[in-house]
């Protein structure tokens, strides 16, 4: 599966960062990897729980 697209913010300065795909409603799944292994595993989650985690992630302080 090919994951390309969207990067984390975080990405430019070397941090821990993801990768998600950037047209997720061609397949119904949004492909998760991590960019610095992006031979490496990925996990995929439906557009709803992708859309879920991503607003989690901005309203929390982490």
């Amino acid at each position: 599966m090919t994951v390309s697209g969207h990067h984390a913010h975080a990405s430019s300065n070397g941090g821990d960062c993801v990768e998600a795909a950037a047209n997720p409603t061609a397949t119904g799944v949004v492909p998760v990897r991590d960019s610095k292994r992006p031979n490496g595993p990925v996990l995929t989650v439906s557009p709803s729980a992708w859309t879920g985690l991503v607003a989690l992630a901005r309203s929390s302080d982490i």
